[in-house]
């Protein structure tokens, strides 16, 4: 069950939306001893993010033993928690699964909870030395999954074939209008983290996509400041780059969102609120606290 989006909450033309990711699949605290595992520290990251300014917050959750999950209770504890705090922030579930070391079915399991968004990566690629696998059958379902489930797929590209992907999935009539699109460059593997990437991956845009990057370690902030100035958005967080610069360790996601919130300002890019980028995107609307009506199909 859902509220209605006001309708006086339009996106002002040259608004930015912040996009943090908090923890990721693979980040741990003997890398940075201020990524969040456990679901209270993963929602505090998500509330003072979007205190910061962040409009969305992208969500892994993690086990006892710091590992990587997709169990819907640990995001339904996440969201509860954001949500008890007053916060009105996005919630964009991963369904990622640690590329590669979770099976289709596990991957898709958190789209039961109904979320705004989640992730929807939009092809296979080669992900340091493991190969993180999405398969034509697997995209197909998942876009049919999340139609059921009323989620706003976020679709992550990591390289020129999955927009290609992503545009037959489109003409096939899995994927709907207004579109969200996440540019993930500097994954070994996948894109590299350049400018000219970027601008190769806009241009392949259906008309009237909207778009972000995420930019892997030392590339988030050029890449972001790329986005910013070509009129995109931009995600930021410690899933991507656990350092604020070289050599000092980011003290935490907020601080990361922060810096880019304060760098739109001087670019006279103001930030978009939640509700804004709820209007923009057709979401469902906040969560109640109440069971999701589901529609008939697969679980």
């Amino acid at each position: 069950m859902t509220e209605p989006i006001p309708q006086a909450a339009a996106l002002p033309r040259d608004a930015l939306i912040i996009s943090a990711a908090t923890t990721g699949s693979w980040p741990t605290k003997a890398q940075n001893p201020n990524v969040p595992t456990t679901p209270g520290e993963i929602a505090g990251a998500a509330i003072r993010c979007g205190e910061a300014g962040a409009a969305i917050v992208h969500i892994h959750v993690r086990d006892d033993e710091e590992r990587v999950t997709c169990d819907p209770e640990r995001y339904a504890k996440v969201r509860d928690l954001v949500e008890s705090a007053g916060s009105n922030v996005v919630i964009n579930m991963s369904t990622g699964g640690g590329a590669g070391t979770s099976s289709d079915e596990e991957r898709m399991a958190p789209l039961v909870l109904g979320p705004e968004i989640a992730s929807f990566d939009c092809g296979s690629v080669n992900f340091g030395e493991r190969v993180f696998i999405n398969s034509p059958s697997f995209l197909r379902e998942l876009a049919v999954r999340m139609k059921t489930y009323g989620v706003k797929p976020e679709i992550e590209c990591f390289e020129p074939g999955h927009v290609w992907n992503a545009l037959r999935l489109i003409d096939d009539g899995l994927l709907d209008a207004p579109f969200w699109f996440q540019f993930v460059l500097g994954v070994r593997g996948g894109s590299p983290p350049e400018v000219k990437q970027l601008q190769h991956l806009v241009d392949m845009l259906p008309p009237g996509a909207h778009w972000s990057v995420c930019g892997i370690g030392r590339a988030q902030l050029p890449l972001g400041l790329a986005a910013m100035a070509m009129g995109g958005h931009v995600r930021t967080g410690l899933e991507d780059n656990i350092w604020y610069r070289k050599g000092e360790l980011a003290v935490s996601n907020a601080q990361l969102v922060d810096r880019v919130a304060r760098i739109a300002g001087e670019l006279g890019r103001p930030l978009a609120t939640p509700d804004q980028v709820r209007a923009l995107l057709g979401l469902r609307g906040a969560h109640t606290g109440k069971p999701a009506i589901i529609a008939a199909g697969p679980v």
